[in-house]
C-alpha cells in the first residue's frame, strides 16, 4: 500500500530549497534540494518538486521554513528577489491549511529531537540544564538566530533577526576589519563577517591589514586553501571561528540559553575541525564576570543534514492536533 503523505515541509534559503513529504506515521519522506535561484519564486519551486514526488496525492497540509523574517503570514526573502504569503500558498495548491516559519525558528524546534550522532560536541561534553531554553544559530548566506522556549505545555520557538544586530570587535584587529567594512557597508552587522561572503571579506580584510594580497576568488576557496595548509586561509577561518564563539556566548548569555547552544547552517560543517580546535569554545567562554555562567552551557555542532525539515515536520504535528 502507498503511504498517504499527511504533509509537505520545506526548508527555503538564500541558495538551497529543499522539501520532503511526511506520511501519516510521522516520517520524513522523499527530501530534495533545489538550487533556489533557478527558479523566480517559491510556488515554481514547490510546484516542480510535488509534480515529481507526490503527483496526484498531494497532503492537504504545508509547512514551509523559511529565511527571512514572517510577517502576518507573508515572507520576503533576505537574499532572494521572492515574496510569498501564506494565502497565495492556499489558493494555488489548494491546501487545507498553510504556515510559513522562519527558518531558525524550525531548527530550534529540531534541536531537542537530534539523535547524539546528529550532533558534535564543541568543547567540553556537558549536561544542559533541564527544561531550560536553548538557543540555535548559524552562518551560510546570511546568519540566523532563534531560540526555544520550554515548558510543560511544549516548546515554543522565538524567530529573531539577531543577524542583524552590531558586530562587536574582540580585540585591535576585528577593530581594523570592523573600520573597512564600515567604510564599504556602513553599519556593520554580524552577519556581515558570519556568512559565506562574510568569511571572503574577513580574508580580504585580513590579507589588506598584513599589506598582502589577497589571492584567493571566494569563501569556498578559503575554505579548500585552509584545508590544505594555507596559513592565511587558516588563520581566517580560525579568526572567523573565534567571533562565531563570541557571538554565540552572547547569544547565550541574551536568551540564558543553558539548554545548550547549537551552531548549524551550511558553512558550520565545512570547518568542523576548526570549530572543535580552534578558538571557538575560548571565545564563547570570554564573558568576564559571567564566563562561570556560559562555562556551563554545552556547545555542540548540527550534523544532520535537514534540521529545519525535521522542525517544520514537528510544526506540522502540532497543526494536526489543533
Amino acid at each position: 500500500m502507498k503511504p498517504q503523505f499527511e504533509g509537505l515541509v520545506g526548508d527555503v534559503g538564500g541558495t538551497n530549497a529543499r522539501f520532503a513529504l511526511v506520511d501519516n506515521q510521522g516520517h520524513i519522506r522523499h527530501p530534495r534540494s533545489f538550487p533556489a535561484r533557478n527558479y523566480s519564486s517559491l510556488g515554481d519551486v514547490m510546484a516542480e518538486y510535488l509534480e515529481q514526488t507526490a503527483g496526484r496525492r498531494r497532503p492537504p497540509r504545508a509547512v514551509i521554513a523559511v529565511a527571512g523574517p514572517v510577517m502576518d503570514g507573508e515572507i520576503e526573502f533576505t537574499n532572494l528577489d521572492w515574496q510569498i504569503s501564506e494565502g497565495d500558498l492556499l489558493a494555488h495548491f489548494e491546501f487545507e491549511a498553510v504556515k510559513l516559519i522562519n527558518d531558525f525558528c524550525a531548527q530550534a524546534m529540531a534541536c531537542t529531537l537530534l539523535e547524539p550522532d546528529d550532533l558534535r560536541a564543541l568543547g567540553p561534553t556537558l549536561r544542559p540544564g533541564s527544561d531550560c531554553p536553548l538557543v540555535v544559530l548559524g552562518a551560510g548566506t546570511g546568519f540566523g538566530v532563534a531560540g526555544l522556549a520550554r515548558g510543560d505545555r511544549g516548546d515554543i520557538a522565538i524567530a529573531t533577526e539577531g543577524g542583524h544586530a552590531g558586530f562587536a570587535p574582540f580585540d585591535d584587529v576585528e577593530a581594523e576589519v570592523w573600520k573597512q567594512l564600515k567604510t564599504r557597508h556602513g553599519r556593520v552587522s554580524i552577519e556581515r563577517l558570519l556568512s559565506g561572503p562574510g568569511l571572503f571579506d574577513l580574508y580580504r580584510a585580513l590579507a589588506d591589514i598584513e599589506g598582502a594580497n589577497a589571492e584567493l576568488a571566494d569563501d569556498k576557496a578559503v575554505i579548500e586553501a585552509c584545508n590544505a595548509g594555507d596559513l592565511r586561509a587558516a588563520a581566517t577561518v580560525d579568526r572567523f571561528c573565534g567571533i562565531l564563539g563570541s557571538v554565540a556566548g552572547d547569544l547565550a548569555l541574551t536568551f540564558g540559553a543553558r539548554g545548550g547552544v547549537f551552531v548549524s547552517g551550511g558553512l558550520a560543517p565545512r570547518i568542523a575541525e576548526r570549530l572543535a580546535s580552534g578558538p571557538f569554545r575560548a571565545r564563547f567562554e570570554d564573558k568576564g564576570r559571567l564566563s562561570s555562567y556560559v562555562a556551563q552551557i554545552p556547545t555542540s555542532l548540527v550534523l544532520h543534514p535537514y534540521p529545519a525539515i525535521v522542525g517544520a515536520a514537528r510544526e506540522l504535528a502540532q497543526m494536526e492536533r489543533l
